[in-house]
């Protein structure tokens, strides 16, 4: 498995909470996955607890709108069948993984928005925010962290289970200052989340590039009728995220239990578990 909490840290800031946080959300994905958990619901699991620990930007961590509203956008798919469930512009609940899989759960669509969603979210009895105020840690606009840092924060996971299941996960609240009602890669199957039978993909950075260039559909496609490695595959896809002016990164599980974490930024929060049972957690 692997995980993200977002590409673009600074250079200089401490990063210790987050590379504590993720280690310890690989060592629980793992003691899942060994334990015979589905894919799906590891990468689900993580990335609640990713919104939840307010460390990043989504869930309770994330920033607001140019509205000063707090706009949070999700989606996961499920490799076998490709199952999908999203939302974006979703408003006043705890976690929006938590939407969007009983989007893919309990409805035939693959996303639901603004006021729908929160309608959906409010029947499905999804926890609610009810103070705002108190519950995202980035309220009144960060409490001093830089407007670089707090655009730089989407979270995602993507893991391979015992039966051979890939399953993506992705979160955010988007870029600092946003548009209101702007959204980005991170909902979208195939530009910010991707799983099938060959691989899954969780993307981190400039939305608007990400979804001009398909990139987590890219490098399943890449890999699938391009024959090219993992590793190729997903540096080529970033690569037309450069060549377009944006940065970002993305991690990448193929189901022969392959990582790739390519990142064209200063870093990528990132942490995988490898095959060997190897867990590497790094920033920068």
């Amino acid at each position: 498995m692997a995980l993200h909490g977002g590409a673009g840290p600074l250079r200089g800031r401490d990063y210790s909470r987050e590379l504590i946080n993720m280690r310890a959300l690989v060592e629980a994905g793992r003691d899942r996955l060994m334990a015979g958990a589905a894919a799906l619901d590891v990468v689900v699991e993580t990335v609640a607890a990713l919104e939840a620990s307010g460390l990043y930007v989504a869930g309770r961590g994330a920033s607001p709108n140019s509205a000063g509203h707090y706009q949070l956008d999700a989606a996961l798919m499920d490799g076998p069948g490709r199952r999908v469930g999203a939302v974006a512009a979703l408003e006043g609940f705890v976690s929006p993984i938590a939407a969007a899989r009983a989007v893919m759960e309990a409805t035939p669509h693959v996303m639901l928005v603004g006021e729908g969603a929160a309608d959906f979210a409010r029947v499905q009895g999804l926890a609610p925010i009810t103070d705002a105020a108190a519950w995202f840690t980035h309220a009144g606009g960060g409490h001093g962290q830089a407007a670089a840092e707090l655009a730089t924060g989407t979270v995602g996971c993507i893991a391979l289970d015992r039966t051979g299941a890939l399953a993506a996960a992705t979160s955010t609240a988007g870029v600092f200052g946003k548009a209101h009602g702007r959204v980005g890669d991170s909902p979208i199957p195939g530009a910010g989340v991707w799983a099938d039978g060959e691989v899954a993909v969780s993307c981190t950075g400039a939305g608007e590039m990400f979804i001009r260039a398909a990139v987590a559909a890219q490098v399943a496609f890449r890999i699938r009728f391009g024959g090219e490695t993992l590793d190729a595959a997903a540096a080529a896809a970033l690569g037309e995220v450069r060549a377009l002016g944006g940065e970002g990164g993305l991690i990448a599980l193929a189901r022969d239990g392959r990582i790739a974490m390519p990142y064209n930024s200063a870093g990528m929060k990132r942490a995988a578990l490898l095959a060997d049972g190897t867990i590497l957690c790094e920033v920068f």
